[in-house]
């Protein structure tokens, strides 16, 4: 598998389980975590940290006993920044074809042992839907931007 992606599958447990009788949020969004910290560790080749997820959405539940697979690729970097796209799927094992059931990105930085952020190298989009994947993120972060201005007055209250 190519250096900026990483893909995880395993079985969703009971442990998993929500009051509704589906997965927990809560446990996909660990997946999500553990699976894109992966990603990031593997591009970067040290410790990072999670900085930031945003945009994740729930398109359908995953339920106890379904095969998982997460998909995660690096979309973008920046000097220290590792932006990473997560796609979440699931399927009974009576079925052939994955559905995707979440979707987010989430952002580390590569961190010295000092805590300090390191470069990592930059990522280089080669086909068209990774220029598109670039692009995509380049609009997020304009529009995180953007949000964060808007929530500066409340930063302080």
């Amino acid at each position: 598998m190519p250096a900026h992606k990483t893909t995880f599958q395993f079985i969703s447990e009971p442990g998993d389980v929500n009051f509704g009788g589906k997965v927990h949020g809560g446990s996909v969004m660990k997946w999500i975590d553990q699976a894109a910290y992966t990603c990031a560790r593997t591009w970067a080749e040290s410790y990072c940290v999670t900085v930031y997820v945003g945009g994740i959405r729930f398109y359908k539940p995953i339920n106890i006993g379904e095969l998982i697979k997460i998909d995660c690729q690096v979309i973008l970097t920046g000097s220290s920044s590792i932006h990473i796209m997560v796609e979440v799927y699931s399927r009974a094992f009576s079925e052939k074809k994955f559905e995707k059931k979440t979707h987010c990105i989430i952002i580390f930085v590569a961190v010295d042992e000092k805590g300090e952020p390191r470069k990592v190298r930059p990522w280089i989009p080669k086909t068209d839907r990774e220029k598109k994947l670039e692009e995509y993120a380049e609009k997020l972060k304009k529009l995180r931007s953007e949000i964060h201005e808007e929530m500066r007055p409340f930063f302080n209250e």
